[in-house]
C-alpha cells in the first residue's frame, strides 16, 4: 500500500539519531536543512559527523533513556537487531521512527527528497525501490525552472500585502495564483510595478475570456488561451474539450459543463448566457473554453452580445477551427494553389429555412473553390442531391471526415454522388468537405 507524504514542521523539533557511521550522516544531511535539533548517540562517531556545527554529540551506546522527550528517531546503527529493539520502544512511546533498511520497523520512511529553497517535493515508493525514488527525483529536478524556489521565497514576503490589498477572502488564491503565472511567464519573482498591476487586476470586476480550445490535442490551444486557463476563477467549456486541458485548471478553480451536442441533452444558450454574466458579477474571472474557434459556428458572438448587453468585460481568444484542423489531420489542405482558392465554410443546421440549409444555397454549387460543411452528418443526403441538381458535377471529390477529441474518428472519401451512402456509419460529429482537394491526401508520413 502506498505511504501518504505528510509535509512536518521540523524547525527546532527534538530529533535522535542512533549511529555514528556513514549511514547516519546520511540522514542528518537530509534533515539538517529543516532545523531541527539532532542528537546523535553512538560509542563511535565519524569525523564528518563530528565536523557540522549545531549537533548534540553523545559518544555512548543506546539505552531507552535516550528516547525521553523526542520528536523522532532515526536508528541507524550497524546492529540490525539494535535498531528493531530501538523502533519496538519507539513504537510503544508513539515517536516516529525510522529504522535503516528495515522498512517493516518504520513509522515512517525517507523520502528522495528535491528541494528549492521553501519548495520541498518527496517522492517514496514505499519502500519497493529507493532507486525508482532517485530516478524520479532527478526526472522532477529537471522539469523544474531554475529560480522556482527563489519565487516561492518571494510569494511568501507578499502574503501580508496580499491580504491588506484584498480584504475579501475568496480574491486572495486568484491573487496568490495570478502571481505565481506572472512569476512562471517572467522566469523570476516581479518587480514592484509588475505585483501591482496583478493586485489591481484581480481587485477589478469579473471579467470573462471566450477561448478557443482547437479541435485535437490539448497542445492545440493558443499559448495565450493556456495561459487564462491556468489563471482562472472558473472554467465553463463544451464537449469535445481535452481531458488534459481541463487539468491545467488551478486545483481551487470551479470546473462547470455546458455543452451543446446534437442529440444529447445539452444547457441552453440563454443559460449559458445566464451563467457566465453571473459569474462574472460575482468577481469571478472566467473562462469560457469551447472547441474550434468561439466566433465559428460557435455560439460565441451571441455570448459576446449577452456580456456586452449585462455591461461585464470580456475577450475573445480565437482557436483552430474544425473546418481547417479536421481536413488538415485527415490529409486534406482546404485550398491549395492551382486547385482551390477560395474556402466557404457552411452551416447545414439553421432554423431560418424549411430543411435547414441556408436559403442560398443553390448558389454554393457555382462557386469555385472549397465547401466545408459544419454540423451536417445527418444532412449529408440532401446536402449532396441539393448541390448536384443545382448544377455541381457529381464526380466532384467529397470526403466526411471525423476526428480531433471526436469519440468515432473517420475518414471517408468518394465523389459527391455517393459520399452519403459511403459515409453511412459515420457518427457525428463530422465536417463535410466537397471540391477537389478533398482527393488529396497530404497526411504526414510516420
Amino acid at each position: 500500500m502506498a505511504y501518504f507524504p505528510f509535509f512536518v514542521e521540523l524547525d527546532g523539533a527534538d530529533g535522535l539519531i542512533t549511529g555514528g557511521g556513514t549511514v547516519a550522516l546520511r540522514k542528518i544531511e537530509k534533515l539538517l536543512p529543516y532545523g531541527p535539533c539532532l542528537t546523535v548517540a553512538a560509542p563511535e562517531i565519524a569525523p564528518e559527523i563530528e565536523a557540522i556545527p549545531g549537533l548534540t554529540l553523545l559518544r555512548q551506546p543506546f539505552s531507552p533513556e535516550l528516547l525521553e522527550g523526542r520528536r523522532f528517531v532515526i536508528a541507524a546503527t550497524d546492529d540490525p537487531a539494535l535498531n528493531g529493539e530501538i523502533a519496538g520502544l519507539c513504537r510503544a512511546k508513539n515517536i516516529p521512527v525510522n529504522a535503516v533498511d528495515d522498512k517493516d520497523a518504520c513509522t515512517f520512511l525517507f523520502p528522495a527528497l528535491v528541494k528549492q529553497d521553501g519548495l520541498s517535493i518527496g517522492i517514496s515508493t514505499s519502500g519497493a525501490s529507493p532507486s525508482a525514488a532517485v530516478y524520479v527525483k532527478h526526472q522532477i529536478a529537471d522539469l523544474l525552472p531554475e529560480r522556482l524556489g527563489e519565487i516561492l521565497t518571494w510569494l511568501e514576503a507578499q502574503r501580508e500585502t496580499v491580504k491588506a490589498a484584498l480584504p475579501d477572502g475568496p480574491a486572495r488564491p486568484a491573487c496568490f495564483s495570478r502571481l505565481f503565472t506572472a512569476c512562471l511567464d517572467a522566469g523570476r519573482p516581479l518587480e514592484a510595478s509588475e505585483f501591482q498591476a496583478v493586485l489591481d487586476e484581480t481587485a477589478k470586476p469579473g471579467r470573462v475570456y471566450l477561448v478557443g480550445a482547437g479541435c485535437g490535442g490539448a497542445d492545440w490551444i493558443t499559448v495565450r488561451g493556456l495561459r487564462l486557463l491556468r489563471r482562472c476563477d472558473t472554467v465553463v467549456y463544451d464537449d469535445l474539450i481535452s481531458p488534459e486541458l481541463l487539468e491545467e485548471v488551478p486545483e481551487r478553480a470551479e470546473k462547470i459543463y455546458m455543452g451543446k451536442r446534437l442529440g444529447k441533452r445539452s444547457a441552453p444558450q440563454a443559460e449559458i448566457c445566464k451563467a457566465l454574466v453571473s459569474l462574472a458579477r460575482a468577481g469571478k474571472t472566467v473562462v469560457r473554453l469551447k472547441g474550434g474557434d468561439p466566433f465559428v459556428f460557435g455560439r460565441g458572438g451571441e455570448e459576446a452580445l449577452a456580456l456586452q448587453a449585462a455591461g461585464v468585460a470580456w475577450e475573445e481568444v480565437p482557436g483552430i477551427p474544425s473546418a481547417i484542423a479536421i481536413p488538415a489531420q485527415a490529409g486534406i489542405p482546404v485550398t491549395h494553389r492551382g486547385v482551390s482558392q477560395s474556402l466557404h465554410v457552411v452551416t447545414a443546421h439553421t432554423a431560418d429555412t424549411p430543411d435547414g440549409l441556408p436559403a442560398y444555397f443553390d448558389q454554393l454549387a457555382q462557386i469555385p473553390g472549397t465547401l466545408v460543411f459544419l454540423m451536417g452528418l445527418n444532412q449529408l443526403p440532401h446536402i449532396a442531391s441539393r448541390l448536384i441538381s443545382a448544377g455541381m458535377d457529381p464526380g466532384t471529390p467529397a470526403a466526411v471526415l471525423s476526428g480531433g477529441n471526436a469519440p468515432h474518428p473517420a475518414a471517408v472519401r468518394g465523389t459527391l454522388s455517393g459520399i452519403a451512402e459511403k459515409a453511412r456509419g459515420v457518427q457525428p460529429p463530422a465536417v463535410i468537405v466537397v471540391g477537389a482537394v478533398a482527393a488529396m491526401d497530404l497526411t504526414a508520413e510516420a
